[in-house]
């Protein structure tokens, strides 16, 4: 692939996880953000900052070869769409992807989903995210969409919590939650830009569904500090967009990353994810 150029429509976590394996590959990245502070941070890694909405964004559409969306719904529209649906209509791109989430399933009971499971979601959230899909479907553009479970990764584990003693483990009976380390994230996408297969939808997420407060109670232990007491969910103090996380519990199937892409997760579950999170953060001590 001579001089492949990726433009990331909200160049944020998962977008960058991805960059920092492109960029050595030769690749040109540029990406969005809305914020004139943030752009001289993503600048420092060697992606090309876009402040947009504000520049004029279509010379880097002209010379992209690869796009991906990453900014989520806002006011139950999507933004890029809101904005650059006249502009995207009649662009083609060597490989177009979509972020969205396994939220657009919706609850299963603790059940297994994959791909081919009907988009059912009970939350705001997830009902945004699957208009979305279907309107990034009708652009003409075939993106390929990227159903994440639950990201974590550097600057996003429980240890800190766990550390300043703010880490709480709330028990709902039968709760599980599927989760993926970013970098595992960026693999996919790499992989798929290598195989691409447009308008393909795969899900996101490593091989163990877990209830989250064995996360935290692993965490804690590796940590050698005490485990947190248990929290009955009917009794927890929740924000309602916290609450709504427990609203739907499912276990998400990512049979396809690893047949059709090839993919072998690096942390296939969060145990392995977070002996590397704290390794990382430790230095090996």
């Amino acid at each position: 692939m001579s001089d492949p150029r990726l433009l990331v429509l909200g160049h944020g976590y998962s977008a960058a996880a991805l960059a920092r394996r492109l960029l050595p590959r030769g690749w040109t990245v540029t990406g969005t953000t809305r914020s004139a502070d943030r752009a001289e941070g993503i600048a420092r890694t060697g992606v090309a900052p876009l402040v947009w909405p504000g520049a004029d964004i279509r010379p880097a559409l002209d010379a992209a070869t690869h796009l991906l969306i990453s900014a989520g719904p806002e006011d139950g529209a999507d933004p890029v769409l809101a904005r650059l649906g006249d502009e995207l209509r009649g662009r083609r791109f060597d490989w177009t992807g979509y972020l969205s989430t396994t939220g657009v399933y919706g609850d299963h009971g603790g059940g297994w989903v994959d791909e081919d499971t009907p988009l059912a979601p009970s939350t705001r959230r997830g009902r945004e995210r699957v208009a979305a899909e279907a309107a990034w479907a009708a652009t003409g553009l075939a993106p390929h969409v990227f159903r994440l479970a639950g990201i974590y990764g550097p600057g996003r584990g429980p240890f800190t919590k766990v550390r300043e003693g703010k880490a709480r483990r709330i028990v709902k009976a039968g709760q599980v939650f599927s989760r993926i380390h970013v970098d595992d994230i960026a693999q996919v996408l790499e992989a798929s830009i290598a195989r691409p297969a447009p308008g393909r939808a795969y899900n996101v997420c490593d091989d163990d569904p877990a209830p989250p407060q064995e996360v935290i109670a692993h965490a804690a232990r590796l940590l050698g500090l005490p485990v947190p007491p248990a929290v009955p969910f009917e009794e927890a103090e929740m924000s309602p967009m916290a609450r709504s996380f427990y609203a739907e519990s499912k276990r998400v199937r990512n049979d396809r990353i690893k047949d059709e892409l090839g993919v072998r997760l690096l942390y296939p579950d969060y145990r392995a994810g977070l002996a590397a999170l704290l390794a990382e953060e430790t230095g090996g001590r």
